[in-house]
């Protein structure tokens, strides 16, 4: 006898024989004959005792198909299977409205979810493709039934559901030295060890290139300056050889020549070794320039995911203060104020500005001036961004200025935001580590179905209740999707798990990466903390100390939450500003379906990024500085702090060194600066007037916005879903 029955969404419930004799009566009712009251008793009564105690949707449907076919009513059979047949496609119809929408190339929440990526090439859709039809299955046979409702019901979303299947890892802070010293097997190709500067560049990219293709988030090298160093010398060295060969000379004494700095020298009136020294410094310092144009020019040309996809590429550095160290960064930032191809601006690598007191911010530091030339560039190009590792929760007590690797120890950034520091099974480090994965949480969902309580405390307390509900499910949706990850054979990840990840090199190709992987970090996400509060006291906390007070309580919950977590499962939990995207404007459409529009709530059609104060809201930097500022140390897993400059920054640079200035004063951790930057889509002319419409260059009246979306630049807003459109257009400069 039939007892239960499995949906076709995996859900389990009570056998129900109406919805037999439903479907019999309208197959019935097509059909000259009509229906017959005691047949439709006589087989919904067989099914029903003749099945087993649990069957499937499908398996049932067998069963009446059979029983028709076996009565004497055969043309009700066959009514039944067109009906069943017209049901099937019928739920298939969004797959396919989803499918001409992506073939069509049609701008929408679907093809411009990642503004990173193009959906409109064949790859691109293919991995559309492959993404939207992936998600269902993670639905009905990866995720809980727990996790499945609190996802449909709006509470958690799940980031890169649709790489769920492949148990691939989100990031990786590339611990490069270990590539270009010992080299690596990539597919069928093998790189030798760097012995120059340009091999170094180069398997740089590839190390970035092939790893992105392992892994399901972005890719980053924690002290670029640090790495390449080394052949800066090796190069200078090569130079000084072929001077030998040239003169027939032994020039051995040179090759461990000191340098305060390797800068160009004009070399008229220059003799002996000074002038053998000074040539080949220069053909170094035209090497790295050169490398260094190299390593942004294929950062913003090279594909991976099937083609589709820029490598999500960052890249740290600035503490490195030897003269080789010096020189990396000084010809990567020439390199990228001089822009790529017509001058462009170059998208990636995301670059970050490591600032350190006593090393690269202070006006008696080494690379104090190399620390002004990255806001000169910032000033036209955007980046670098800036990390401060002299905020309280960025400070490692094994950092010693004279450890030539202190590097080891300093924090490291993934670009839209992700970090990785503290390590509850081994060093406090970001190298040779990252995100497993992330869930992010509506708050603003359940500070809604609080708004009906009249009592505020009683309100808030009952937020604080449901918070705690979704946070134990949150934890436990990510513990469940790190046990299915770490079931992965290392060999899955060639790269990543021989070179890359800690510990990775003591593992056989068919271990599993268990031993491994707890290492990284577990994120909960959060989004909309301005429109959450304004749920439960009417104002946001850029704008009212009471709400700063309960949002600071909100995210401190939420940090002892993920605190707790670490210690019962045994993860490295952390709390993470949650870089929206295609998420923003997700949550926003599936709430207001439910209440309706709300007044600073859902009356827009994006919620408000993280802990942000909101885009709109009007205030000085310094003002939006002291209100996110807290929230950073609360959120290890990652934050920013950003700004918008009006006008033209290229010619003021101190604006940029300003904004860096409130970091250091208000212990911020990772901070951007955006401005106005127009780029024409024909000949690639940029400049920051105001409204530009005609391009000066080619006449073109194709021009876009450069502009910043999670942290990272998008080449052109036609690849912005239509909720951070709305939020780019509601943007105010921060004066």
């Amino acid at each position: 006898m039939i007892q239960t029955v499995i949906k076709r969404d995996g859900r389990i419930v009570g056998y129900n024989e109406e919805k037999i004799k439903a479907a019999i009566r309208k197959a019935m009712l097509q059909t000259e004959l009509g229906e017959d009251e005691s047949l439709i008793h006589k087989i919904t009564d067989h099914i029903g005792f003749r099945g087993n105690e649990q069957m499937t949707v499908e398996e049932i449907q067998d069963l009446v198909e059979l029983e028709l076919m076996n009565s004497p009513r055969k043309e009700v059979a066959k009514k039944y299977i067109a009906y069943r047949d017209q049901r099937s496609i019928a739920r298939r119809a969004k797959t396919r409205d989803m499918f001409h929408e992506i073939i069509e190339a049609k701008n929408n929440d679907i093809t411009r979810e990642n503004a990173n990526m193009n959906t409109d090439s064949p790859a691109g859709m293919m991995m559309k493709f492959a993404s939207e039809t992936t998600k269902p299955f993670v639905d009905d046979y990866l995720l809980s039934p727990e996790a499945r409702d609190y996802v449909r019901n709006g509470y958690i979303h799940i980031h890169d559901k649709d790489y769920y299947p492949t148990k691939s890892l989100t990031c990786v802070q590339h611990p490069l030295d270990r590539i270009l010293e010992y080299g690596f097997i990539a597919g069928h190709g093998e790189s030798r060890p760097a012995k120059r500067i340009e091999t170094a560049s180069i398997i740089a990219c590839i190390s970035l290139e092939t790893a992105q293709t392992e892994m399901h988030g972005g890719q980053a090298i924690p002290a670029f300056d640090f790495y390449l160093a080394p052949y800066v010398r090796s190069s200078y060295i090569e130079e000084i050889k072929n001077l030998e060969a040239l003169c027939n000379r032994d020039l051995s004494h040179l090759y461990n020549k000191e340098f305060k700095d390797y800068e160009k020298r004009d070399l008229e009136g220059l003799e002996g070794d000074e002038r053998l020294t000074a040539h080949a410094v220069n053909r170094t310092v035209s090497r790295v320039h050169q490398a260094m144009e190299a390593f942004i020019h294929n950062m913003n040309t090279i594909h991976s995911r099937g083609g589709n996809q820029v490598v999500f590429s960052s890249i740290n550095y600035g503490t490195d203060t030897s003269a080789e160290g010096r020189c990396i960064i000084r010809e990567l930032l020439n390199s990228t104020y001089e822009g790529v191809g017509n001058g462009a601006t170059a998208i990636f690598p995301i670059q970050i500005w490591k600032k350190k007191r006593g090393v690269s911010y202070l006006p008696d530091d080494r690379n104090y001036d190399l620390y002004k030339l990255a806001c000169k560039v910032t000033a036209r190009r955007f980046f670098p961004n800036f990390v401060n590792l002299d905020a309280t929760f960025n400070v490692n007590d094994k950092w010693k200025a004279d450890d030539p690797k202190r590097y080891l120890y300093e924090v490291a950034t993934m670009g839209c935001r992700t970090r990785v520091f503290e390590d509850r099974y081994g060093e406090k480090t970001s190298i040779g580590r990252g995100n497993l994965s992330f869930s992010t949480i509506n708050i603003v969902r359940l500070a809604i179905e609080c708004m009906n309580i009249r009592d505020k405390s009683e309100r808030i307390d009952m937020f604080f209740t449901k918070l705690n509900t979704v946070l134990e499910v949150t934890a436990r949706q990510l513990d469940d999707r790190y046990k299915f990850q770490k079931t992965a054979l290392a060999k899955q990840f060639p790269l990543v798990m021989s070179k890359l990840w800690n510990g990775s090199d003591k593992l056989k190709p068919t271990d599993t990466v268990e031993s491994v992987i707890n290492h990284g970090t577990l994120g909960i996400g959060f989004i909309g903390l301005a429109e959450c509060l304004v749920a439960l006291i009417g104002k946001h906390h850029g704008e009212d100390e009471e709400a700063q007070r309960l949002g600071l309580r909100i995210v401190s919950h939420m940090r002892s939450r993920a605190n707790e977590f670490s210690e019962r499962y045994n993860h490295n939990y952390s709390i993470l500003a949650t870089p929206a995207e295609g998420l923003s404007g997700r949550f926003t459409a599936k709430d207001r379906k439910t209440f309706g529009i709300l007044p600073g709530i859902t009356d827009k059609i994006y919620y408000t990024n993280s802990n942000h104060v909101p885009v709109y809201y009007k205030c000085s930097p310094k003002h939006k500085a002291e209100i996110e500022a807290p929230y950073h140390e609360l959120t290890r897993g990652g934050h920013i702090f950003y700004v918008e400059i009006d006008g033209d920054a290229t010619h003021n640079p101190e604006a940029i060194s300003d904004i860096v200035d409130l970091m250091d004063k208000y212990n911020i951790g990772y901070c951007s600066v955006n401005h106005n930057r127009n780029r024409c889509m024909e000949c690639g002319y940029e400049d920051a007037s105001e409204n530009l419409e005609v391009c000066p260059k080619c006449g073109s009246k194709a021009i876009d916005r450069l502009q910043r979306i999670t942290g990272y630049l998008v080449g052109t807003t036609d690849r912005w879903n239509n909720a951070k459109l709305a939020e780019l257009n509601d943007r105010v400069v921060h004066k």
